[in-house]
């Protein structure tokens, strides 16, 4: 099974976890054949658990920036970082990483992975908008608990599941630039950015990325992705295609999956970035 994951750590019915299932339907063509919600963390985990083989996009950071973890003195090896992160409450993550920033000057408050930059993406120490280090806290375990294998971070249970960091971000930029696609307050769900959301999906159809792929979906779920003004439908599809062209570089050199040869293994990597 090949799918993108748009996560939230704090999933409900009004706003769950949305997964864009899909396969490869030919060179060049990723088909998009089915969505699924998951209105609890446990019920997301559970579905990544018991279903058998997959490579998926998952839009939440995998890993802390070094500068970050080297200051507190943390572990400097990905899984003992990951379970002694997993052993602090939200609570704990946010007085850290605020106590962290205060002492640093104004425009570098904030450390960074090396991907950021080339993916254009938020630092993973974020609390607020998005909270990114919530969403690693939250996701990354359920991941390690259903045996995944993270390309270059972890070898898991060579089960068939790898897991991918995504960023639907990265793709969408490519395609319509700063335009504004989606938003989770109804009041700010505008033509503007329903026009936006059809630019992008046509761009997917035809396949006018970089990545080479053409995504292959029928009008019921043409007509879902754009009337969904929060975009996590959208985002989730996104995903997808980053996780597809990653599983169509699976035996490339170094870590696979398009990933570099060379990484830093403790900070992780957004695939095609």
């Amino acid at each position: 099974m090949l799918f993108g994951c748009d996560f939230s750590s704090a999933p409900t019915t009004r706003k769950p976890i949305v997964v864009a299932v899909g396969e490869i339907a030919g060179p060049g063509s990723v088909a998009l054949t089915g969505l699924q919600r998951f209105a609890t963390l446990d019920a997301w985990s559970r579905w990544l658990r018991e279903t058998p083989a997959w490579v998926g996009g998952f839009d939440f950071p995998f890993s802390l920036p070094r500068e970050l973890v080297e200051h507190l003195k943390w572990p400097t090896e990905w899984a003992p970082l990951m379970t002694h992160y997993a052993s602090l409450s939200r609570a704990e993550i946010r007085e850290t990483f605020a106590g962290f920033c205060a002492a640093r000057p104004v425009g570098g408050k904030f450390a960074h992975r090396a991907t950021d930059g080339p993916a254009g993406s938020s630092t993973s120490m974020k609390w607020v908008n998005p909270p990114v280090a919530f969403m690693l806290h939250a996701g990354v375990p359920p991941l390690v608990a259903a045996g995944a294998g993270l390309p270059g971070l972890h070898i898991g249970d060579q089960n068939g599941r790898i897991a991918l960091e995504a960023y639907p971000g990265l793709l969408a930029r490519e395609l319509i630039g700063r335009r504004s696609y989606k938003s989770d307050e109804s009041a700010k769900q505008t033509p503007e950015r329903l026009a936006a959301r059809t630019d992008l999906l046509a761009a997917l159809e035809a396949g006018t990325t970089r990545l080479g792929l053409r995504l292959l979906l029928d009008a019921e779920r043409r007509a879902e992705l754009l009337l969904d003004g929060r975009g996590d439908d959208l985002d989730a599809v996104l995903c997808l295609l980053q996780a597809a062209w990653g599983l169509e570089r699976a035996a490339s050199p170094g870590p696979g999956y398009g990933l570099p040869a060379s990484f830093d293994p403790l900070e992780g990597w957004i695939v095609t970035a």
